[in-house]
């Protein structure tokens, strides 16, 4: 078993910046990816980046290319993501997910989510 606890959430205005943290413990943290997805309020949960289990290579979704940042510190057994250029869009509960593979359809372990929101 994985356990996930994430934090770093709140309230922040639109353009701010904000960087959620994916505390891990119970198994090798080194040895899953780690995604991060969000779910908006009446939306279903989306993707929004990963990152393999060396941090070699990570993932985005669309939307969020190249203004959020997903990291990892193995000997932490923490990921981050790095959220900037904030929208009001990007207001949901973000949650943090394990899986020996990046490209899971669906993470086998989850956070209990963090809630952001972008204010306009």
């Amino acid at each position: 078993q994985v356990q996930l606890v994430e934090s770093g959430g709140g309230l922040v205005q639109a353009g701010g910046s904000l960087r959620l943290s994916c505390a891990a413990s119970g198994r090798t943290f080194s040895s899953y990816a780690m995604g991060w997805f969000r779910q908006a309020p009446g939306k279903e949960r989306e993707f929004v980046a990963a990152i393999s289990s060396s941090g070699i290579n990570t993932i985005y979704a669309h939307s969020v290319k190249g203004r959020f940042i997903i990291s990892r510190d193995n000997a932490r057994s923490t990921a981050y993501l790095q959220m900037n250029s904030l929208k009001p869009d990007d207001t949901a509960d973000y949650y943090c997910a394990a899986d020996t593979n990046m490209l899971a359809v669906r993470y086998d372990y989850w956070g209990q989510g963090t809630q952001v929101t972008v204010s306009s």
